[in-house]
């Protein structure tokens, strides 16, 4: 007995050691699915549950209550046919598990901790019992994760057919590592609010100078080693000083709100684009992957959208892709520099549409050699070609 105990108290330990590492673990590359919320931490939760059970496979899903299914977030142990560790779209509907939604707000609003089950290939006929069947499992315990009083998802652990089966010590057992799972959850979605506020613009809910230049240096890399195409386009948005003046400054928010609108649906129209908030009156457009020609398209689109808007006056855009003829881009520096001069060039013309560079002559257009200038700009450009030159 004693040393059963302790092997438990090990598991605890070791559960607990894991999914600390989860939480501080260096951020993982865009495209990693450890990267998405709670992945990395989930599959750190299932190993260690899979180990303190002595289970033959593990997995932590997580209830969508607006979609109305629990939704796997991580798998470990031996997978059975069209099972991955991280998969994409692994989800079931809720009514299959009833508990989920209505037995288990009753017990633990009397009892604190609701407690895991153990169900076996004996027991009445359900969705898990089919489901133990179907993968070859014989027997599982489920426990149930509460966050904040609320059910948030489950930890789920089986055992092959020919295993013993769990015992109501399993699920009692179950009960205590769910709730450090919980714990561990909680953190994770503090972790994720702080690191979305660091990187999301607060008033219109786009990424933010930080975010920007993380995707910048992810991209770039990319670039640098696959040849991918980025692009980059700088918006200045019109008429704003003059709206905060003539009308107030909460006019102005209202400007900048409905713009960041019509700048994540163009962002929409680019697969993976990262619409952002540079700062005042500043927006960009980040986009890996899609051709020039499609980024000029949205950039058309959004100009058209922004001239249409009740408040300010329209939008000067400036581009800037590896897939025109604009020299080699192997730092952020000069991919803003470039952007940023089209964009220049595109105010002072007051043109309705985006002026790209590299398009009026190449290496010879003049936005590339007002980007690509040694000297400052000459007086009543913008600020920061200003910053960015030397």
């Amino acid at each position: 007995m004693g040393d059963d105990a302790d092997a438990r108290l090990c598991a605890v330990a070791a559960l607990a050691r894991a999914m600390a590492a989860a939480h501080t673990a260096s951020p993982l590359p865009r495209g990693d699915p450890r990267s998405l919320p709670h992945r990395a931490l989930a599959h750190a939760a299932a190993r260690g549950a899979l180990e303190a059970l002595g289970g033959s496979f593990a997995a932590v899903s997580r209830w969508e209550r607006g979609r109305g299914r629990l939704r796997v977030l991580a798998n470990a142990g031996e997978l059975a046919g069209g099972e991955e560790r991280f998969p994409d779209d692994e989800s079931y509907p809720v009514h299959d598990f009833p508990e989920i939604t209505e037995f288990l707000h009753e017990e633990w609003a009397r009892c604190g901790e609701p407690p895991a089950w153990v169900e076996t290939l004996d027991g009445p006929p359900s969705g898990r019992i089919a489901a133990l069947r179907r993968r070859g499992r014989g027997s599982c315990v489920v426990a149930p994760l509460v966050l904040h009083g609320r059910a948030w998802g489950e930890l789920y652990v089986a055992r092959g057919v020919g295993e013993p089966v769990f015992a109501p010590g399993d699920a009692r057992f179950a009960t205590v590592l769910a709730a450090l799972v919980a714990s561990g959850l909680a953190q994770d979605e503090h972790l994720e609010e702080v690191r979305r506020l660091a990187f999301t613009d607060p008033l219109t809910g786009l990424a933010n100078r930080r975010a920007v230049d993380s995707g910048l240096d992810e991209a770039l890399e990319l670039h640098r080693s696959e040849g991918t195409v980025v692009s980059l386009a700088i918006c200045d948005l019109n008429g704003l000083k003059r709206v905060n003046d003539e009308q107030g400054h909460e006019a102005g928010d209202r400007l900048l709100e409905r713009f960041s609108s019509v700048l994540s649906l163009s962002a929409a129209l680019l697969p993976g684009a990262l619409a952002g908030r540079l700062g005042g009156d500043e927006f960009c457009l980040l986009a890996v992957g899609p051709t020039a020609d499609e980024v000029v398209r949205a950039a058309d689109e959004l100009c058209r959208r922004a001239a249409e808007l009740e408040l300010g006056e329209g939008v000067a855009c400036g581009i800037v892709s590896t897939g025109d003829p604009v020299g080699e881009i192997r730092t952020a520096r000069r991919l803003f520099r470039l952007a940023d001069a089209a964009q220049y060039r595109a105010k002072a013309a007051r043109s309705p549409k985006p002026v790209v560079a590299g398009r009026d002559g190449g290496p010879d257009d003049p936005v590339v050699h007002l980007a690509d200038a040694p000297a400052a700009p000459p007086p009543g450009e913008r600020r920061r070609i200003r910053r960015l030159s030397g």
